[in-house]
């Protein structure tokens, strides 16, 4: 977003936490404060006396570590002897005085003050507004009709309520597509599609069998991901961008990667899409100069070092680090109780979890016999009150049992149910169930039919192949999509990493920023059941 978006909705949010002064005489006042080494906006907000949420509140571009010399608004409590610093007086305008009232036909003080507002920019669309802030066209339409005719730079819209969702704001940096239609770009494409009598394949020949209920799973996977990347390379094309396409087959495991590195010149490329084995992917990015993306997860993945190497699926340790990121930010007082089968695990999962400045008491539930007693539920989960519970297991007969008993909770006594992910463990259990207890975990991957990008990629998919895309088309699409249009961008792949975060079809792309180390993408969300059977995008 962009810094004049930031300082407006720094001053909307000033304004809404200005109702506490004593008297309308009362001048209002906050202080500037440099944020020391070392410190976060926890530890300062526990020094104010205040919460870190309404810390944060006050200063919704500045993450929850901020570097050292960052520079926040703080409320100016006298009384704060913590607190060594300047004292640099922020006058804050008043409502009645506000000479760019918002475009809209309501009072513009109540606007101002209950909404959080975002001022239209070069480049927004309804497709990036959605995307950013988790809402639906639909919605922004009907908050500001004004809409119908369109977006129009530096209108100032109304995206959602302060008072109801401003701690659902991702602190992110949003990705801007950049691209420089001069640039031409070489991609080399390596896969296993196993047609001998291609090496460098520029024909759809091979895929002519689609349709085979026999086809191999992996003929299935690299099909699709190929089918995907092609959509994602034509689409680049009608905006400009001049690609030259590569592609080999790989063959069987390990049995051709030598051969195609021994009479190829891949750094003749800009980028190399694939192996899908990572024992190949390794061995290529030893062997070559240019960035290697991996476009399946491999269990083997945190142990890569390459600093050419970039993971698109997210470490599974990332997962639960994701979850316990969410429960924190949102905790307002509930009954936490864990689920194991592993006491570690579930004593990592608590001592992550009582980090948290207000969470003081976790409690763990083992089974025994593969199965928990309903009466332990009833001992731990307090009636009346919110119980969050934490299944944290890989064992389906676990995971479904707990369910059940969940489900079949007295009326007082009620759970919501997270999960690090929706794994085997959870595969068989019905999606009414998982419905009733608000069922909450992490995914690599969110779809939002509506979206206008996700319809286009349907209809151009069924019309080419006669199919709805599957997930590893969606991803070919992805993955192909987002790294050819940053290097589109005239940059570096691994500079554009710095200017944001990413989201397509179904991905979103949040890269690490280590120079000479594996790249790894920590784009995730969270995702919760709803009683329709709909998903919804939590963060």
């Amino acid at each position: 977003m962009g810094i004049e978006y930031m300082k407006s909705l720094k001053l909307v949010l000033l304004l809404f936490f200005l109702t506490f002064a004593v008297s309308c005489g009362q001048q209002k006042k906050f202080i500037e404060y440099t944020v020391k080494k070392g410190e976060t906006m926890r530890t300062i907000a526990k020094r104010l006396d205040m919460e870190t949420k309404d810390l944060r509140r006050l200063n919704p571009d500045v993450r929850r570590r901020p570097k050292p010399n960052t520079v926040i608004i703080i409320p100016n409590k006298k009384q704060v002897k913590a607190i060594d610093n300047k004292e640099k007086e922020v006058i804050v305008v008043d409502e009645k005085k506000d000479e760019n009232p918002v475009d809209t036909d309501e009072n513009p003080t109540d606007v101002t003050r209950d909404f959080l507002l975002h001022k239209v920019i070069k480049g927004d669309t309804f497709y990036s507004l959605t995307r950013f802030y988790n809402v639906s066209e639909e919605h922004l339409k009907k908050l500001n009709p004004i809409l119908s005719a369109g977006l129009k730079l530096g209108q100032i819209i109304k995206i959602k309520s302060i008072v109801t969702d401003i701690d659902e704001i991702d602190e992110e940096i949003l990705y801007q597509d950049e691209i420089d239609t001069n640039k031409t770009l070489k991609v080399a494409l390596l896969l296993p599609f196993r047609a001998k009598k291609y090496d460098s394949i520029a024909t759809r020949e091979i895929f002519k069998q689609k349709k085979s209920a026999k086809r191999e799973k992996l003929v299935n996977i690299v099909t699709d991901l190929y089918l995907g990347a092609e959509i994602a390379i034509d689409s680049l094309r009608k905006q400009g961008v001049t690609i030259e396409l590569n592609a080999y087959d790989t063959e069987k495991k390990n049995s051709k990667i030598r051969t195609i590195l021994a009479n190829k010149n891949l750094n003749d490329n800009d980028v190399i899409i694939g192996p899908l084995y990572s024992s190949e992917a390794v061995m290529v990015a030893n062997k070559v100069k240019i960035p290697v993306v991996i476009p399946v997860y491999s269990k083997s993945q945190e142990t890569f070092t390459s600093s050419k190497l970039i993971k698109t699926a997210p470490e599974k340790k990332a997962y639960l680090n994701y979850l316990i990121e969410y429960i924190k930010e949102t905790y307002q007082g509930e009954n936490i109780v864990i689920v194991s089968d592993k006491y570690a695990r579930a004593s990592a999962i608590k001592s992550m979890l009582l980090t948290h400045d207000s969470i003081t008491t976790v409690q763990a539930i083992y089974p025994v016999k593969g199965y928990v007693k309903k009466e332990l539920f009833l001992k731990l989960l307090k009636p009346k009150v919110k119980n969050w519970v934490i299944i944290a297991t890989d064992d389906n007969v676990l995971a479904s049992d707990a369910m059940n008993t969940l489900i079949s909770l007295p009326e007082e006594t009620t759970a919501k149910v997270f999960a690090v992910e929706k794994g085997a463990a959870f595969a068989g259990i019905d999606n009414l169930k998982l419905a009733n207890i608000e069922f909450t975990y992490v995914s690599d991957v969110f779809l939002n039919e509506n979206a206008a990008a996700v319809k286009i990629f349907d209809t151009q998919y069924r019309v080419k192949n006669n199919t709805y895309p599957s997930y590893y088309a969606s991803k070919g699409f992805d993955i192909t999509y987002d790294v050819l249009v940053r290097l589109a961008s005239g940059e570096k792949l691994k500079n554009t990493f710095h200017k944001g975060v990413s989201y397509r079809l179904i991905s979103k792309f949040n890269y690490d920023k280590k120079l000479f180390k594996a790249t790894s993408n920590n784009g995730l969300f969270i995702v919760k059941y709803n009683l329709n059977l709909t998903l919804t995008r939590l963060k």
